[in-house]
């Protein structure tokens, strides 16, 4: 499927075609290739590879069909020009990072993102020269303030996690352009199927597809998604050199995820908005935080850039940790575990799960408090969620 074809096809189709290239045998799936190397014709097909002056596969670290097509097919969806496949959420940001910096340079990020990067960039990149800048998601000044002559990135997720809330990322994007930064965005919340951050100025697009785009909790992978320019030098050749390789057997599970990705996301936009409707009446709970709410500080942004609301809510309950440990322990049907994106709806307390490595000063400035609640709604009956969440509170 040519560049060409693939801009005027519509997300649903891309999702379910793109990328795939039918071997000698008409397959109609997309095939696994579990090999860890390529046979070669002759000696000078072997030279011409390895130098790059001819196409084709050398040996799945860094060259497999099967990742291929995951990764065409998520460029796709994205309207990016090229993907990169990882082994996690965490190694597509790793590979971003390490490909892109040096020592001495410097990132400013959002301090409303997944607790271990931002153990990431407070522990483990300082060891290697390069610094951050923790600011608040939606503070534009501060962003613009951070901004120093060693800037190369601007990072954030949006919505964030665990609170869901929104940056406008065109605005971004101007900032980080006018300073000769890259806007890197998690758009791990979202999907494809929700927000497409590079036609709204985004560089570089980050996901875990641990997450949505499995959709059923069953494999740990990355991708990370951007032009040819950016991806193809760099970054490749970290993801080539270290090894932060996806497997061919979770790139075809992705691939199979991706096929129901919009319908998926539809229905857990529509059950998480009647759950954070409920919990929003409930006494019990202080707070709710969601996007598709029209309380929610960045209600109209998010009816904007996004087209759903997403699958994530999270609320306070009043109380703290302890009324926030003993709703969890009393629930039905939730899944108490802090991954995400499931079919299967999941329940975590942030401040000691994703988040418990943070030190009480960030978990303060990130608005992680005690008594709050993460729900990731997955696709059960809605009216059987808030039965149990009903349940779970008067508990």
């Amino acid at each position: 499927m040519s560049e060409k074809e693939k801009q005027s096809l519509g997300i649903n189709t891309l999702a379910v075609r793109a990328g795939q290239i039918r071997t000698p045998e008409g397959e109609h799936s997309e095939p696994i290739f579990p090999t860890s190397s390529f046979v070669f014709a002759n000696a000078a097909e072997a030279a011409a590879r390895f130098a790059g002056d001819s196409p084709g596969n050398i040996y799945s670290r860094f060259t497999n069909p099967t990742v291929r097509t995951f990764e065409q097919r998520l460029a796709g969806l994205e309207q990016g020009e090229r993907c990169i496949a990882t082994s996690s959420g965490m190694s597509a940001i790793l590979s971003t990072f390490l490909g892109l910096l040096k020592a001495g340079d410097h990132i400013v990020s959002s301090r409303s993102i997944f607790g271990t990067t931002v153990n990431m960039l407070s522990n483990i990149l300082p060891k290697y020269g390069i610094t951050t800048t923790f600011v608040d998601l939606t503070d534009y000044e501060a962003w613009q303030s951070a901004i120093s002559s060693d800037t190369k990135l601007l990072f954030l997720e949006t919505p964030s996690n665990p609170l869901t809330h929104i940056a406008d990322i065109k605005k971004l994007a101007d900032i980080a352009h006018s300073s000769d930064s890259l806007l890197i965005v998690d758009n791990c919340f979202c999907t494809p199927s929700l927000q497409l951050p590079l036609p709204l100025g985004a560089d570089i697009v980050i996901h875990s597809a641990t997450k949505y785009l499995d959709g059923q909790g069953r494999c740990i992978g990355g991708a990370i998604v951007g032009s040819e320019a950016l991806l193809g030098e760099d970054i490749y050749a970290f993801l080539r050199t270290c090894g932060t390789s996806m497997s061919p057997f979770n790139a075809w599970v992705f691939l199979k995820g991706l096929e129901t990705l919009s319908i998926r996301m539809q229905a857990h936009c529509q059950a998480a908005q009647q759950v954070a409707e409920w919990l929003d009446s409930q006494e019990s709970v202080e707070k709710v935080y969601f996007p598709g709410l029209k309380n929610h500080p960045q209600y109209k942004l998010a009816q904007q850039q996004q087209s759903g609301s997403g699958g994530i809510v999270s609320f306070e309950v009043r109380g703290g940790k302890e009324q926030a440990w003993k709703l969890i322990d009393a629930i039905n049907i939730f899944s108490i575990t802090a991954n995400l994106g499931d079919t299967k709806s999941t329940i975590t307390h942030p401040a000691t799960t994703t988040h418990h490595k943070l030190t009480d000063e960030q978990r303060q400035e990130a608005g992680i408090n005690p008594g709050l609640v993460r729900l990731s709604i997955g696709l059960e009956d809605v009216s059987d969620l808030i039965v149990a969440l009903d349940q779970a509170l008067s508990a």
